[in-house]
């Protein structure tokens, strides 16, 4: 008999769900990865690791929006829209428009023509503590 099977033979039986229960916890205490420090801020090693993580990322493709402005409209006037019709937006002519990647404010701009084509000129960059998720 080996030491495995002797401890068993000894051990009280247990009911199959507590055993599963057990074992399931055992489990997740020996799959729980160990915390590691961080490298200090500015160090050589966490700035190598912060550019080959930022590397692996760099292709990945973002939805750049740019918001002119916005407006509440109740159904009968949407289906009363046509060729010709303005809609009046939140905003004053002029005021900056905002630059969303990926639905969240990251910088506001005035809007330019480069050629025959729309761009933003970026004038502010929005602060992370103030980068908010638009609702839809």
């Amino acid at each position: 008999m080996t030491k495995r099977s002797e401890a068993e033979a000894r051990a009280p039986e247990a009911e199959p769900a507590e055993a599963e229960a057990q074992a399931g916890r055992a489990g997740d205490r020996a799959a729980a990865p160990e915390p590691v420090a961080a490298p200090a801020r500015g160090s050589v090693k966490a700035t190598r690791g912060a550019q080959g993580s930022l590397e692996l990322v760099m292709d990945l493709p973002l939805e750049v929006t740019v918001e002119l402005g916005r407006t509440t409209q109740r159904v009968r006037d949407i289906l009363e829209l046509g060729p010709g019709a303005v809609v009046e937006l939140d905003r004053m002519a002029g005021e900056p428009v905002d630059v969303l990647v990926n639905g969240r404010l990251v910088a506001r701009g005035e809007v330019v023509v480069i050629d025959e084509s729309f761009g933003v000129r970026i004038a502010e960059v929005v602060p992370p503590a103030e980068r908010v998720v638009r609702p839809v």
